[in-house]
């Protein structure tokens, strides 16, 4: 794992964890798996998963995720036409 996602996951994790400190680390993680629907082995629990759980753990379900609301037309007509590249920004 690069350093940047090592920090923002550690950046993320901190907190909630301080939220819920008479879990072990390990007892944490099999929370926010479940929590996000991982049904596998924790140790298949990728460090993604992990970070937009933790991100959107306390928002609502209609809530956009991050990174995907630059991507986001409310009209289907228009997504099409700029994904067509007659629309251009």
């Amino acid at each position: 794992m690069e350093d940047h996602r090592v920090n923002e996951l550690i950046e993320l994790l901190h907190p909630a964890w301080k939220q819920q400190p008479d879990l072990s680390l390990l007892q944490f993680l099999n929370q926010l798996a479940g929590e996000c629907g991982f049904k596998d082995k924790l140790e298949n629990l990728s460090d993604d998963a992990l970070i937009y759980q933790l991100k959107m753990r306390d928002s609502a379900s209609t809530d956009e995720i991050p990174g995907l609301k630059k991507d986001y037309e409310e009209d289907f007509k228009t997504a099409l036409l700029r994904a067509r590249g007659v629309i251009n920004d």
